[in-house]
């Protein structure tokens, strides 16, 4: 046992910029550490982006516009959006098989990991890419219609916009 002494040591007891900084990392995401996927808590994932959606709708109902529009762009850069929107595309949704014109599909956790980081970290308006041309027939008809299948990350991107609702 070590004798007790009048001070901590700094291994033993964070001083508190340290404890600030480690709340701060976990509330808004850690910046440079290494995300698990499938260690994930998407009921808190979902919980943060449903409280981002109705703090923009509050703002929005008592016509702070100003508010509404930082709100817009924290809901933007989040973590929490980043991961459910490529969540809802590479897991969820029908198509996530489907390759764009540049034939990535991610499958694996750490591609998603690493799809969620980019669409979280490049905010700034980029060109879409050009979307893949299918023709799939119509519903009682012999005739096709043309669909534009996108590259996986901007349907990530326009899930992640969906995601931030507009002032009503």
């Amino acid at each position: 046992m070590p004798e007790p002494s009048d001070e901590l040591d700094a291994d033993v007891m964070p001083n508190a910029t340290q404890v600030v900084a480690s709340a701060v990392a976990e509330a808004n995401g850690p910046e440079g550490e290494v995300l698990d996927w499938l260690t994930v808590g998407w009921q808190t994932v979902e919980d943060s982006v449903r409280r981002l959606r109705q703090r923009i709708f509050m703002a929005s109902r008592e016509g702070d516009l100003e508010k509404v529009r930082n709100l817009q762009k924290l809901i933007l850069r989040s973590r929490a959006n980043a991961l459910l929107s490529v969540r809802r595309v590479t897991d969820v949704n029908a198509g996530r098989k489907t390759a764009g014109v540049d034939g990535v599909v991610v499958k694996d956790p750490i591609g998603k990991t690493g799809l969620a980081e980019q669409v979280q970290h490049q905010t700034a308006s980029t060109t879409g890419r050009p979307v893949r041309r299918v023709f799939i027939p119509k519903r009682g008809s012999t005739k096709q219609r043309p669909i534009g299948i996108p590259v996986i990350v901007d349907r990530c991107r326009q899930a992640a916009v969906v995601n931030t609702p507009g002032p009503k």
